[in-house]
């Protein structure tokens, strides 16, 4: 934030030494304090994910039911790999350009 040294105006004026804003931070303060003050107001709302209040029961707790590794029908089998049908060497032509 840029500070104003104290200076002395045309008119005879003396002004203080202060800080100014850049230019348009108050705009973006301003949106940013609407943004803020939206979610304050709209998303609290009074529901509680556990415990009671006013006399309601409590709500039931997510369960693992997933077991770690998950392993597929013929886990412990050995994969079969796949073998070449041909092996032969490729022979580049040459052009002459010795690129």
């Amino acid at each position: 934030m840029p500070v104003i040294e104290e200076y002395v105006k045309a008119d005879g004026t003396v002004v203080r030494r202060h800080t100014r804003l850049p230019a348009g931070a108050r705009r973006e303060t301003a949106i940013l304090g609407t943004i803020v003050a939206g979610v304050f107001i709209f998303g609290s709302g009074n529901t509680t994910a556990t415990g009671t209040q006013q006399g309601q029961e409590r709500l039931p707790q997510p369960q693992a039911t997933t077991v770690y590794p998950i392993k597929w029908p013929g886990w412990a089998e050995s994969a079969v790999r796949p073998t070449p049908t041909l092996s032969y060497p490729i022979v580049f032509p040459s052009s002459g350009s010795g690129r």
